[in-house]
């Protein structure tokens, strides 16, 4: 077996690169739902980890879903964007 040459070695390098932008992209948008192995619910797809918490915590923080909104509304220009 012949080593590779620097046009294989380039090559692969680009394909790795298309391949890891089009895994950045795709994840972003996926979310998903699962259940725990505690029993829990678990959101994937929001950031690197998935964020897990039990159903009564789940709909206490749904129930405060209108007054999140207003607070994210009263301080937007003190909060960031992740994109």
């Amino acid at each position: 077996m012949s080593s590779p040459t620097p046009d294989d070695l380039k090559n692969e390098l680009e394909k790795l690169r298309a391949e890891n932008e089009r895994l950045k992209k795709g994840s972003s948008r996926a979310m998903s739902l699962k259940v725990s192995e505690k029993g829990g619910v678990s959101v994937y797809g929001l950031g690197r980890f998935p964020v897990t918490l039990y159903k009564e915590q789940w709909k206490k923080l749904l129930d405060m879903s209108d007054e999140i909104r207003n607070f994210i509304a009263a301080n937007d220009s003190q909060l960031k964007s992740k994109e």
